[in-house]
């Protein structure tokens, strides 16, 4: 199984990725949410992966952090969901917008995911619901820090070290203090 690539990226896609890890290039599908995540053709990335073995082939998913993989783990053990379905909701609805609609049993916002009907909406809803009551905290939790991260790079600063600096910041410190001490350590100042 492979966990995790790290490389330069070679060709960038909406739906793929191929990362050279130093003399073997790797091509993984992600979604629109890893693909606005990953730096520019050129630039060193890591992404977390699921390698899904079928008749017809070997498939590699990539994803930006470990919660968008957990989220598309729990996604592909909903019947008649599969790997490419799960990509597909992923990139169409976010982490954070899953979580809340599967938490609140949000079927219209769910079944508006193209591909995804009513059906399929209650299907994850019901199948889902206990798993996300605990872990609802954790990620939203680290959604905050992804959109630090996200705001730094659209201040021009390189992925890698937006997050670097967002790291080990605490999420109740909310998103200003975090993004001002970020700016901080990314400027030199801190």
């Amino acid at each position: 199984m492979i966990y995790k690539l790290k490389g330069e990226i070679l060709e960038k896609d909406t739906n793929y990725v191929v990362i050279d890890t130093g003399g073997v290039a790797y091509e993984a599908s992600i979604s629109l949410a890893t693909y606005a995540y990953l730096g520019n053709v050129g630039e060193i990335c890591e992404v977390y992966t699921y390698m899904a073995v079928r008749e017809d082939g070997v498939y590699l998913y990539g994803f930006a952090t470990k919660e968008e993989k957990r989220l598309f783990l729990h996604l592909i053990t909903v019947s008649s969901i599969g790997p490419k379905m799960a990509v597909k909701i992923l990139g169409g609805i976010g982490v954070e917008s899953l979580i809340s609609a599967i938490s609140s049993k949000d079927y219209q916002m769910l079944a508006a995911i193209p591909g995804i009907g009513k059906k399929t909406a209650e299907r994850i809803v019901v199948e889902l619901k206990d798993k996300f009551e605990s872990e609802s905290t954790s990620f939203q939790a680290n959604d905050i820090r992804e959109e630090v991260v996200s705001a730094l790079v659209n201040l021009g600063y390189k992925v890698q070290d937006c997050r670097k600096a967002v790291e080990k910041a605490n999420p109740a410190d909310g998103f200003e203090v975090i993004l001002k001490n970020a700016l901080q350590l990314l400027s030199g100042k801190k």
